[in-house]
């Protein structure tokens, strides 16, 4: 991305499964969806190449459902201030390996459920996250949480490989007083749908 080779550990496939102490299980996550954030996605690859074309220059940035840490690994090399952000229990060590296998400085990481209203994480100049709206509550819950957590002239951009939800979640950010735009971006995902790269604002910028 942007020039720079980077150095990814991940699972091998979606068969892979590990939850002994029944961690994921009790934070709502399943055993076939488990996998899901361990794997490189093609449009989690399309992201991250955003994040190293964008101007940073004083942006507090955060990672949702970061999964490997792509996006923030990109950032991280370009010295931006960003913290990632998931709710698998493996996230947060997938992600610091990921940083020393690329000779980069720990990134912040804050484990993080969208429905947790409490959830001490302060507002962010730009919240950016890839293939996050697999599930049907998704787009509801993430549209709330990135009301509370944007700054008030600040940008979303999520990523998506033309799921269902897209539309849904457009609908719930225009609700929020977001609006918004898109731009194409290869999936190759095999669903036939082509990809996506949404941006929202806040109606008064």
């Amino acid at each position: 991305m942007g020039g720079e080779d980077y150095r990814i550990r991940a699972l091998r496939d979606r068969q892979q499964y590990w939850d002994p102490d029944g961690e994921a299980e009790r934070a709502g996550i399943s055993s076939a969806s488990w996998p899901l954030f361990g794997l490189v996605w093609p449009i989690g690859l399309q992201l991250a190449g955003e994040m190293s074309r964008l101007e940073l220059a004083g942006k507090r940035i955060l990672e949702v459902g970061c999964g490997l840490g792509l996006s923030s690994l990109v950032l991280s090399r370009r010295k931006a201030d960003v913290t990632a952000s998931d709710y698998h229990p493996l996230a947060g060590e997938f992600l610091r390996i990921n940083a020393e296998l690329n000779g980069l400085p720990p990134i912040a990481y804050r484990c993080a459920s969208w429905a947790d209203a409490d959830v001490d994480l302060g507002r962010f100049d730009l919240i950016v996250g890839s293939d996050v709206l697999y599930e049907r509550d998704h787009p509801g819950v993430l549209a709330e949480f990135v009301a509370r957590h944007l700054a008030p002239d600040g940008q979303v951009m999520v990523a998506d490989p033309g799921r269902s939800q897209c539309g849904r979640f457009i609908a719930a950010m225009r609700s929020e007083g977001y609006r918004s735009g898109e731009h194409r971006a290869r999936a190759d995902e095999g669903n036939g749908n082509s990809g996506r790269i949404m941006s929202f604002t806040r109606d008064n910028n």
